[in-house]
């Protein structure tokens, strides 16, 4: 899995929808983890290839 850290909540959300948009497959939705941490805002997808991806912002 690789990981990317993101500046804000919408970066995390517009990363996701450009990856749903270009064949990215579903792996759970941006939204808070808290069991990573009260400010944990997430998303995972995995790309056409099948190589999950994640997305973090942790305010």
């Amino acid at each position: 899995m690789v990981g990317f850290m993101a500046k804000s909540h919408a970066e995390v959300e517009a990363f996701y929808e450009a990856a749903m948009t270009n064949g990215g497959t579903d792996e759970g939705a941006p939204g808070l983890r808290p069991h990573y941490g009260p400010n944990w805002y997430s998303a995972y997808m995995r790309d056409p290839a099948g190589n999950k991806i994640a997305v973090v912002y942790d305010g």
